[in-house]
């Protein structure tokens, strides 16, 4: 753990005059979708400063502030991360980088790699050298990820890959991938191993797929002899399962925190009072309003029980099926806010593309069609009930 020479209000003190110094002007300002910071070896800043303000953040370790500072982390304990996340928000900072090596990988390979392999790539996942991406679903693996097919044999002194991945976000724009490939083909989840290559290895292919919404984040993902050097296993050889469903909960619990939830209902509100209109200084709605009303309670509740979630965690709990429970319920929050504004907005949320539309409009209402999506990325809703069912409320299943 970092020494930062006292107790908590020195961290805070402290804390706060370095922000004061070091994030830039701009770095306080909204961000918008194209601002981003992912990072990786080849990732165009369209803000000089959002480089700079990352190289300042992970120069402290504080793009991964728990983890130990032997890998490049900041080495802090909980309560001194929870005052850092306070700072960051009081000075509207930016986040400095986003990361599936953040979010999901690092958490992982701190529990299941050698020494080697995390000095080897939790460095650079924290300074965001490599953008990493998630090889797991296939066209005939989805929910049923078990079945996975994409075949790894054992070459001598190394692996050769072949198969294919979809739903693969950013794949054509990432420098590494986690995957999960098939070792044993006489058994199903005891036949999965966990494994790390450079998306530039020969017979990698990634092609972007076209959503309604008109964006392209997924794509489909195609391995063919792709050679894989055997030290880039992590954990045991047919041991992948147990670290491909600890990632899973790393994945829900972030989803469900940063990818659709939180303060929602205030651009809800924004969008009714806008469109709608006030009477009294209300919403001129009152079934509209009410609504709106129920879902900014939704989520406040459900912003207060991540935080206890990530609490727990953080104090060595582990996150279990929580992250189910969190991921379900970001989904449906993030679902029925964009119902919300589509509603609010009338027929100025029917506009697509031209003249005639308020630009925000036409966002949102491709943020609604890609809210569809909520319900099957990360897990399909279905999955995460099942195992709350069984997890939370030991819940057997009738045959």
């Amino acid at each position: 753990m970092a020494d930062f020479g006292g107790d908590i209000d020195t961290f805070r003190t402290e804390t706060r005059a370095w922000l004061e110094a070091n994030c830039p002007a701009s770095m306080r300002t909204p961000m918008t979708a194209d601002e981003t910071p992912w990072g990786g070896r080849r990732f165009q800043w369209k803000n000089p400063d959002a480089k700079l303000w990352l190289e300042r953040m992970a120069e402290r370790g504080w793009t991964a502030p728990t983890w130990p500072q032997a890998y490049g982390g900041g080495g802090l304990s909980a309560q001194q991360a929870r005052v850092l996340e306070q700072e960051l928000n009081r000075i509207k900072a930016r986040p400095a980088l986003f990361s599936f090596g953040v979010w999901m990988l690092g958490p992982v390979l701190l529990e299941y790699a050698t020494e080697e392999q995390k000095r080897e790539h939790l460095p650079k996942i924290v300074r965001g050298e490599i953008r990493w991406c998630q090889g797991y679903s296939e066209p005939g693996a989805g929910s049923d990820l078990a079945a996975l097919q994409t075949r790894c044999e054992d070459q001598g002194d190394h692996y050769v890959i072949n198969g294919q991945k979809v739903w693969t976000s950013y794949a054509d724009q990432a420098d590494w991938i986690f995957c999960l490939v098939r070792t044993d083909t006489t058994r199903k989840h005891e036949g999965i191993s966990f494994i790390l290559f450079d998306m530039t290895t020969a017979g990698v292919e990634a092609r972007p797929i076209k959503l309604i919404s008109g964006e392209s984040p997924f794509c489909e993902t195609f391995f063919t002899n792709v050679k894989v050097p055997k030290s880039q296993l992590v954990g045991k050889l047919n041991g992948g399962w147990e670290i491909a469903k600890r990632l899973l909960q790393f994945e829900r619990q972030n989803i469900s925190a940063g990818g659709f939830g939180g303060a929602a209902g205030l651009e809800v509100e924004e969008a009714a009072l806008a469109h709608v209109g006030a009477m009294e200084g209300k919403i001129a709605d009152p079934d509209l309003r009410a609504r709106i009303a129920a879902h900014k309670m939704d989520a406040k509740a459900f912003a207060l029980t991540v935080r206890r979630v990530e609490a727990e965690a953080k104090a060595g709990k582990g996150l279990g099926p929580a992250a189910s429970i969190v991921k379900y319920a970001a989904a449906t929050l993030n679902q029925d806010k964009q119902e919300l504004m589509l509603e609010a907005m009338g027929l100025d949320g029917l506009g697509w593309a031209g003249d005639g539309f308020d630009p925000r409009a036409i966002r949102e209402t491709r943020a609604w069609l890609r809210s569809k999506g909520n319900s099957i990325e990360g897990g399909t809703s279905e999955i995460n009930l099942n195992v709350v069912a069984k997890r939370v409320l030991g819940l057997l299943d009738h045959q």
